[in-house]
Formats: structure tokens, sequence, C-alpha cells
């Protein structure tokens, strides 16, 4: 038992388990009817799962993607992308516009979706450019496009807010006919799997673990700094894709104002909460995923609390910091000092007769 606890202490999932923890201890104390989970039938007739827990793990999807981009930037440039949700805007728009105005079809939907990842793709590069070639911090790289992805967004879909209806677009940002689960918790669940094949059965992991830690010795062992970060940048652009294309499907429509709008505070959060480092390195994607449904559950708990929309970021933002300032280096290497000296053995002594 001992040795368990000390390998939980040590592992970087420590913080996002404890977090997850007291959030399930919060709501089961407050009222254990939050766990609950019921079979419903939806408004197009389907048999479907509902309730909190439900609701934490399909508002979650979004998040949950671009938080394994926000891990790998992170891990190989040792900064954040403050652009993902403009960048998701810029997808949706470009989703929508090759959508709207014809008849919806898979294939069209695939063709909306590739297109919406070349253009996302590009722009990340943009700021992939300015990071790995002319090392700029990604945080200031990535102005550009929080500032201007926006109205970029507006400019691609000439100024309107189109809306795009289709029974195809509903089954992919609710649910499938004759699958209770939410089709977003299926794509999170399935992206997750491959990023993590990728990371296992390659040197992706590897590599930008490398360049993060030391991007001299990485170089020195064969590895190139500049097509790790490039790389990382690719895979945001086809996350910001998945994230876009989901919430279009969602509400029906692309409104470049409010798309996803202050996500990527939630991504950088949730790689916080989930143990990474912020200033690049060790990663664990598992963490930042855990983070990501810890920051959507705080939100339905504290709407299930009755509390006003305007004063959820709030209180989310206490709770926030608490746990990051729990997760601290210092906090840790004090609670590992306590742990220890809790843990030793007691000293026996004998008495000389």
């Amino acid at each position: 038992m001992r040795k368990f606890l000390h390998a939980i202490s040590r592992s970087q999932l420590a913080i996002p388990l404890f977090a997850l923890f007291l959030v399930i201890i919060f709501n089961a104390i407050r009222d254990i009817d939050f766990f609950s989970v019921s079979v419903i039938t939806n408004n197009y007739g389907n048999t479907v799962l509902s309730g909190n827990i439900i609701s934490i793990l399909n508002g979650a999807s979004e998040l949950a993607i671009l938080a394994i981009a926000m891990t790998l930037v992170t891990a190989a440039t040792k900064g954040q992308d403050i652009s993902v949700g403009a960048l998701a805007a810029i997808a949706g728009s470009v989703f929508v516009l090759v959508l709207r105005g014809n008849e919806i079809t898979i294939p069209l939907i695939v063709s909306a979706f590739l297109a919406a990842c070349i253009v996302a793709i590009l722009f990340a590069l943009f700021t992939g450019a300015l990071v790995a070639l002319f090392n700029i911090q990604p945080m200031i790289a990535s102005l550009v496009l929080f500032t201007a992805g926006r109205p970029i967004a507006y400019w691609i879909n000439g100024g309107a807010t189109p809306t795009v209806e289709s029974p195809l677009l509903t089954y992919l940002g609710s649910f499938i006919p004759h699958i209770p689960v939410p089709t977003p918790i299926l794509i999170v669940i399935v992206f997750g799997l491959l990023v993590s094949f990728a990371l296992r059965f390659t040197n992706l992991g590897l590599y930008t673990q490398a360049v993060g830690i030391k991007e001299k010795a990485a170089r020195l062992n064969g590895i190139n700094p500049v097509h790790m970060k490039l790389l990382t940048f690719i895979i945001l652009g086809i996350c910001v894709s998945i994230a876009g294309a989901i919430n279009v499907s969602r509400i029906g429509l692309i409104n470049h104002e409010t798309i996803l709008i202050d996500i990527e505070m939630d991504a950088i959060l949730a790689v916080a909460i989930g143990g990474n480092a912020l200033s690049g390195g060790k990663f664990k994607l598992a963490g930042s995923v855990i983070g990501a449904y810890i920051i959507q559950a705080l939100t339905i708990t504290l709407y299930a609390m009755k509390v006003s929309s305007t004063a959820v970021k709030s209180y989310k933002a206490v709770v926030i910091i608490a746990i990051v300032v729990i997760g601290s280096p210092v906090v840790r290497k004090y609670a590992v000092q306590l742990r220890d000296r809790i843990s030793k053995k007691p000293i026996k002594c004998t008495e000389n007769n």
C-alpha cells in the first residue's frame, strides 16, 4: 500500500485525480442525485442517456480535444497558443462555407471538414513558423491570430451568420439514432485513442518531450526541433477543426464572435490541472483530458447550485486557483516531505534487563 501511495504521489496524474476526487466528494455530500443517469426519449424520438455526468462528458468534448493540442504545443515550445478559439472560428467558418447552399451529404461533410483542416493547419503553421523559425514566444506569436482570427472568420462568410440544417449534422452534434451516447463523446474517444496510438507506436511523444526539455541536446541526438514544433502546430490545426465542426453541428450555425469564446484559457488551465508543466517538457495527455472534464464538472456543479451564469466564472476561477496552487511544485514538495515523515516506520526500542 505504501508503495502504491508513493507511486501515485510521484505520478503526473496525482493532481488531476486529486482534483477529480474533490469534485466527486463535494457533489456526493451536496446531492448524491447529481450522479444519476437516466434513459429518456429526445425530441427526435431517440432513446438516449441523460444526466449531469452525460452533460459533463458531452459539454467538455471540444475542450478535451483542444487540451490535447495545447498539451503537445506546450510540451514542445515551452509556451501556449492563445489563438485556438479564433482558429476554431476560422475552421468552423470554412466548414459552413462548403456546406451552405448545397445538399448536405456524408461526402460533402467530409470534404467540408478536410477543407477546414487544410485552412486551419495553414493558419496554425503561420504561428508555428513564428515560434520555430524566429524563436518568438508562442503566446506572443499567437496574439496575431488571437486578434485577427475572428474577423477573418467573419470575412470568410461575407459578414453573415449562416445556418446549416441537416439530419446528418444533427447526428454529428448530438445523437446518432440507436446510439444512446452523444456523438461528441464518441469523437473524443476515437480521436483520443488515435493520438494515444501515435504516441505509443511512434517517436512523437519522445521527440516532443526531448525538444521541450532540452532543445540543444535533442538536436545533438538527431532530432530536428523546428520540424517537431511545426508538427505540433499541424496537430493543433486538426484539433481546432474537429472542435469547430462539432460546435457548428451542435447549434447549426457559425457565429464568429461567440463560437468557443474564451476556450483558450480553459485549455491552458486543463493542461495545468492535468499536472503538466507550462514550461514544457514531460507531459501526460490523460491528465489534460481529465483537467478538461474537471473544468466542465465545476461549471455543471455551479449551475446545479443555482449560481447565476455571470457569477460562474468567478467561482470557477477561485476553485481552479486553489487546485493549481495545491498542485504547485512548492506545495507538492512539502506534501511529499510530510508523507515521508508520516510513513516512516517507528523505531522499536528494547529494554535491557
